[in-house]
């Protein structure tokens, strides 16, 4: 852990698993599927990669639409119906 990029990768990746297992944990069936969560992680990866590789605008982009698939796919702030 020693970039900027690594720990913003890992701040992501725990934030998906923090709330892969409110999710999973919580009362009815679950609305959203395990592999709904592989686009970001995957993304998270590549990400650090980049960032640790001298490519910070590519790592930046990506981290970007890793953020947006998160708030359009998973919607983390969905109220409970």
């Amino acid at each position: 852990m020693q970039t900027v990029y690594d720990w913003v990768t890992v701040a992501i990746f725990a934030g998906l698993a923090v709330l892969f297992l409110q999710r999973s944990a919580s009362p009815g069936e679950p609305q959203d599927h395990i592999l709904h969560y592989v686009p970001p992680e995957l993304g998270c990866a590549f990400a650090n990669y980049a960032g640790n590789h001298g490519m910070g605008l590519l790592a930046l982009a990506i981290i970007v639409a890793v953020i947006g698939y998160i708030l359009h796919i998973l919607r983390p702030f969905r109220g409970r119906s």
